[in-house]
């Protein structure tokens, strides 16, 4: 095993998920996968339906794997995708030169979604495949945009939907994991727990996105602020 200071350099996550967690995770994501493999062979040829459904398997692993970060969230998936193939074909089409218009396609489509509030990764992969992806997608022109693109994204979203709400730890949306019978906290405890206002205000002085939502961000901190342990 590596030492703390080598998982931290290498980002290896800390949190153990149970094996039930991780099952539940690879079938939702296979099952997501092969209904979208059944709408992309109708609307693109075997091996533009491939280019395209590499990148809906990168939003697989985080709707299914990740269901509750923030770039797993119904808006980034939607808007990420279709912001990024709409700017990718408009690349393939008013810029000559491939690696060039892959470039700025996936480059315009970052930054699209950053200001959009939208960042999902795999749109990036949408991006490039609308440039790189082959005559088969050229073809479609902006409709490659709605259908199949958007058409698997929206596909992809009621999946996660409706998988993951039949295990109440990991129900999709985050807002839908909301506890139903949360504990009131005191007044003092109220008191402690951080506006929404400051909660932004510390992300914001960042400059970076973090992938995490407010709700689960203050539903940590209350689980520290009462764990058991803590004043041990």
């Amino acid at each position: 095993m590596p030492t703390p200071k080598l998982r931290q350099w290498l980002g290896i996550e800390l949190i153990e998920v149970s094996v039930t967690e991780k099952a539940v995770s690879a079938l939702g994501g296979g099952l997501a996968i092969l209904a979208l493999i059944t709408i992309s062979t109708h609307a693109l040829p075997a091996g533009g339906a491939a280019a395209l459904i590499t990148s809906m398997g990168a939003s697989a692993v985080l709707l299914f794997g990740v269901p509750h970060g923030q770039l797993s969230q119904p808006w980034p998936v939607i808007a990420g995708h279709g912001v990024s193939a709409l700017i990718g074909v408009a690349c393939a089409q008013f810029i000559a030169h491939p690696a060039i218009a892959a470039a700025c396609a996936v480059g315009l489509a970052i930054g699209a979604m950053q200001q959009l509030k939208c960042i999902h990764p795999p749109g990036g992969a949408t991006a490039f495949t609308a440039v790189m992806g082959g005559s088969a997608i050229h073809q479609l022109g902006f409709s490659f945009v709605v259908f199949p693109v958007l058409t698997n994204a929206l596909v992809m979203v009621l999946l996660a939907v409706v998988i993951n709400y039949a295990f109440h730890w990991r129900r999709y949306p985050s807002s839908l994991n909301r506890p139903t019978h949360a504990p009131q906290p005191s007044i003092a405890e109220n008191e402690s727990l951080p506006t929404h206002e400051e909660i932004i205000a510390a992300i914001r002085s960042l400059d970076s996105f973090v992938d995490i939502s407010e709700d689960d961000l203050l539903r940590l901190l209350e689980v520290l602020r009462t764990h058991p342990g803590r004043n041990a």
